[in-house]
């Protein structure tokens, strides 16, 4: 199951990534997911590099809680291409090895999937900048446990929550935690005014049943 660092955080981290626009929500005109999916909701974390302090206040979190929660050596492990920024970041102010999980080996070379210095037994920790079906970051576990690493967690920047996600992780015996989720994000937007209260409903139902949502059903 995901959880979110704490509710302080989870606004926060919401308000950032809304008014960088990093995420849209427009339930009138939605995005086209490479699934297929029709969505209200379009999330692209990279942005916060972009943003000086936006990208300090969200490395900071994420190396404060893995000081807090993991003691020992370890490594920091981006999921590429949406973590690497932020993982390089947050292993910068941990003064931690870093490296990445490329989504499959590469076609040439040495044929890496992971790339940077690592040895079968390390203990890691992984970065996910947004979790959504959560097969891209499970693959990328995957990959460092077939490598022989021993993965202490995953910490993400922002999960939709989807049941389906959360009960691949459960079986996966992976523990999630994020800074923001949906239901954060949903009550930070209708706060500020970015969403109205009916736009709030047709969101909410999305997150129910997204393969099936449409707008034109709300």
């Amino acid at each position: 199951m995901c959880m979110i660092f704490n509710k302080n955080i989870a606004q926060q981290t919401a308000l950032h990534l809304l008014q960088i626009n990093a995420i849209k929500l427009n339930p009138e005109n939605p995005f086209t997911w490479a699934s297929g999916w029709k969505s209200p909701i379009y999330c692209d974390n990279r942005i916060a590099l972009s943003y000086p302090k936006v990208r300090d206040f969200l490395s900071n979190v994420l190396s404060e809680k893995i000081k807090e929660d993991f003691d020992g050596s370890h490594l920091i492990a981006g999921v590429a291409t949406g973590a690497i920024g932020i993982g390089m970041l947050v292993a910068q102010k941990l003064n931690l090895p870093f490296i990445y999980i490329r989504p499959e080996p590469k076609k040439h070379g040495k044929q890496n999937q992971i790339e940077g210095k690592f040895t079968s037994g390390d203990r890691v920790v992984v970065i996910e900048d947004l979790i959504s079906t959560g097969k891209s970051s499970l693959n990328a576990a995957n990959a460092l446990k077939d490598s022989g690493a021993e993965i202490l967690g995953m910490m993400g920047l922002f999960t939709y929550g989807f049941f389906s996600a959360e009960e691949e992780f459960r079986k996966a015996k992976i523990k999630l935690q994020t800074l923001c989720d949906y239901q954060h994000l949903l009550s930070e937007a209708l706060k500020i005014g970015t969403i109205s209260e009916m736009q709030l409903e047709s969101l909410q139902t999305w997150r129910d049943n997204p393969s099936a949502w449409s707008p034109k059903n709300h």
